[in-house]
């Protein structure tokens, strides 16, 4: 397989000022591989219940998403996330938390999956992910993502990650919460020495930077009003730069600038509408003409 994630497959309850929307299909990889699969073929690993419903895997499998892989445990309960954001939408309050099936879930590669050229752990346990970088035969480009509680509660581990990996995509706050250091410069730069040839800082409406060895990329986030739910934005986002990495063939900086822009843009359709909604309706084109916007609005 040429790309492959890693990831989590969701229910999910969303409340924001907009609104609120109870038991929606999400989940980071189910985020990251809507996106990449705009670009090229991707492979889900994950773990559900059977009550996740029928007609979301086939409409994964129409947009040539594989999901051959997923483990589906009969009788079982997919995993529940349940948040609430403030109007600052940067802040966000953990109301649910069920791992049901997830809490067992051991990804186990087979010949096929252990050769994928290009790899994204996402946001799970991070002994899970070394677990998979363990199995893995000759990959390419290794990506992955992390969240708060694992930063704190298993920083080692992280840092263990952060070594074997090539690009690292966080959030201004995980950055910060890594390094101890509160310049997003700063604390970039700290987690290239800790082993990634590069490292992404989301820091939503404000935008991400991409840093590497010899210099910094800042990139402006693409301009959304209203921002409806920002749930899966930087999924999305790491999808969309992974499946333009992959449909280039090439992983130097310059692609790499370019990846970055293209995921900035992915997660700007994310975040106009509650979870999946805006993820399943664009197309290639959509992009495109987003692209074409951005660069309008950015060129000096």
């Amino acid at each position: 397989m040429s790309m492959l994630v890693i990831g989590s497959l969701a229910f999910d309850d969303i409340e924001t000022d907009h609104g609120k929307v109870a038991d929606a299909p999400g989940g980071s990889a189910l985020y990251f591989a809507l996106a990449a699969s705009l670009y090229a073929p991707v492979g889900i690993l994950g773990a559900l219940g059977d009550d996740f419903p029928a007609e979301e895997l086939a409409f994964l499998r129409d947009r040539g998403i594989d999901i051959d892989h997923l483990e589906i445990t009969p009788g079982g309960k997919t995993f529940r996330w349940g948040g609430c954001y403030e109007t600052d939408m940067n802040k966000r309050t953990t109301t649910k938390l069920e791992q049901n099936v997830f809490q067992y879930f051991s990804p186990r590669l087979d010949d096929d999956l252990a050769r994928s050229q290009y790899v994204f752990l996402g946001n799970i346990d991070p002994d899970l992910q070394l677990d998979v970088l363990d199995q893995l035969e000759g990959p390419k480009f290794i990506g992955a993502d992390t969240i708060e509680c694992y930063i704190a509660d298993k920083p080692n581990r992280i840092r263990d990650v952060l070594a074997r990996i090539d690009i690292m995509f966080l959030n201004d706050d995980e950055a910060r919460l890594i390094t101890g250091q509160h310049s997003i410069i700063s604390a970039a730069r700290d987690i290239l020495r800790l082993g990634p040839r590069y490292a992404v800082v989301k820091k939503g409406e404000h935008g991400s930077i991409l840093a590497m060895e010899d210099g910094l990329f800042v990139v402006p986030a693409y301009p959304i009003h209203p921002v409806i739910d920002p749930t899966g934005a930087g999924d999305s986002f790491a999808g969309a730069a992974f499946g333009y990495l992959v449909k280039e063939s090439d992983c130097s900086p310059s692609i790499l600038k370019r990846a970055v822009v293209h995921g900035g843009i992915a997660a700007s359709f994310t975040v106009e509408d509650f979870g999946l909604t805006r993820l399943k309706q664009i197309t290639a084109g959509d992009i495109e003409e987003r692209l074409e916007f951005f660069r309008a609005v950015t060129l000096f």
